[in-house]
């Protein structure tokens, strides 16, 4: 299993938001790129960027998510606002390793299809929920579905893996909720990656024992809650096999 920390980015900086709410910043960090370099510094070898407001519709950081790809040798996967073919091949072109789709992979499965089937291995898919339900929209949107009911519709899809989140849980430090979890990642044959409320090396450990292949670590790591150095040197060397699933 391997941990990425997040570089969530909104109005160029780095930030870190409660429960996936703009209005609820509580980190705020002006140069998201030397961020970037102290995480590979640290020993993370993967970053998970998203470009948050671009998922909102409030604006755009493609040239500083470009920055940040370029400033690290570290491996990279990418989400926030990818809706049609000429942001997901600039930033595949710009050196992402795996770009994230959500609201339009949601919308949208013959888009989806022939995305993955240009890039098998190289495409997540998001299954962002609170409450249980999945989300679209930059966490706006309900869809009247959950997780349980959307990783069927993606099983026979090469991707390189499932994003899911809870999104209600993303930056309160409160943990996660283990039994919607591991349901979550017992459910489909493609590689799960946990978001949203991961706060102790505790519960990494539980997330590696049932299945899931990475983790995107947050508030926890930003607030010193859990020691990154400790969180690298078990979880944030190793790269994961290529290919899809």
């Amino acid at each position: 299993m391997i941990a990425a920390p997040a570089i969530d980015l909104s109005g160029g900086r780095c930030v870190q938001l409660v429960g996936g709410n703009p209005a609820r910043m509580k980190i705020a960090l002006p140069d998201p790129a030397e961020v970037a370099e102290r995480w590979w510094g640290t020993g993370f070898t993967t970053l998970h960027l998203v470009d948050l407001d671009a998922a909102l519709g409030s604006g755009d950081n493609l040239d500083l998510l470009k920055e940040v790809i370029a400033s690290t040798p570290a491996r990279t996967q990418v989400g926030g606002g990818i809706r049609d073919d000429e942001r997901a091949e600039a930033l595949l072109a710009a050196g992402a390793d795996r770009i994230v789709v959500g609201t339009r992979a949601l919308e949208d499965p013959e888009w989806l299809s022939a995305l993955v089937e240009r890039h098998p291995g190289r495409i997540m898919v998001a299954a962002d929920t609170r409450d249980g339900v999945v989300l679209r929209r930059g966490w706006t949107e309900v869809t009247g579905f959950g997780a349980l009911d959307l990783l069927p519709r993606l099983a026979d899809l090469p991707l390189a893996g499932i994003l899911a989140t809870d999104v209600s849980r993303e930056g309160r430090l409160e943990g996660i909720d283990r039994m919607s979890t591991a349901s979550t990642v017992r459910s489909t044959r493609h590689r799960v990656w946990i978001s949203g409320g991961v706060t102790s090396e505790g519960e990494l450990a539980f997330l590696e024992a049932i299945g899931a292949a990475g983790v995107v670590l947050g508030m926890a790591l930003y607030t010193d809650v859990i020691d990154a150095k400790s969180v690298a040197r078990r979880w944030g060397a190793p790269f994961e096999e290529d290919g899809a699933t």
